[in-house]
């Protein structure tokens, strides 16, 4: 946004939990990382960005911290119910940032449908024996994967941040990558890319270049 001409400035930038934190607090300073911007925007309202989105998110954490419950998101209920409402704009290039580990479980969406499945877990990859080479034969044989949680989502791109596999299996990291590539050809996304957890000095020369379309 910086880069563009305030005239031409049409953004939105907006950070989503699923499900929503029960803590108030938290609710209360999520409400801060909803911004827009058009051309009637101010230059110190978008220099203000950068205070928010590294202030905002650390006071989030601490209160996540103070309260104990982790329970995880519902990545693919969220797809499945919100994605289409909350991501998609028209005439808009349209950009999903996912933090997660790469593993997807959430306690209300457990669902199975023959060989598909809406989660994914260490303990999930072992059962079904994705621990060798031929980890993508045993995939493609059995139909293993998510269950598309939607369709139609042409016009949404989407980067997956942090995918951190589980060291005991040498396999597990393209494992998961498969897991989600064939959920997000599934779902008719286009462009996306997967990434595992770097450090942020690493990370953000490569999310400067896929938003720039570099």
């Amino acid at each position: 946004m910086k880069q563009k001409k305030i005239i031409t400035l049409n953004d939105q930038m907006q950070v989503f939990f699923d499900p929503q934190p029960k803590s108030f607090e938290i609710n209360e300073l999520s409400k801060q990382l909803k911004v827009s911007f058009d051309k009637f925007s101010s230059k110190k309202d978008i220099d203000n960005v950068d205070k928010v989105f590294s202030e905002i998110p650390v006071k989030i954490y601490q209160s996540a911290i103070k309260d104990g419950q982790y329970i995880g998101s519902d990545i693919w209920r969220f797809f499945k119910t919100k994605v289409h409402d909350y991501c998609i704009k028209d005439k808009h290039r349209n950009i999903l940032v996912i933090i997660t580990d790469g593993y997807m479980y959430h306690k209300d969406s457990k669902l199975i449908d023959k060989n598909k499945s809406s989660y994914i877990t260490p303990a999930f990859i072992q059962a079904k024996k994705l621990t060798s080479a031929n980890y993508k034969s045993i995939i493609q044989n059995n139909q293993l994967g998510f269950i598309p949680a939607t369709t139609n989502l042409q016009d949404l791109e989407v980067l997956v941040l942090g995918i951190n596999p589980s060291k005991k299996n040498p396999y597990e990291e393209d494992v998961i990558n498969q897991y989600w590539t064939d959920w997000f050809n599934a779902m008719n996304i286009k462009k996306f890319q997967i990434k595992t957890a770097d450090l942020p000095s690493d990370l953000d020369p490569v999310i400067q270049r896929i938003i720039l379309g570099k």
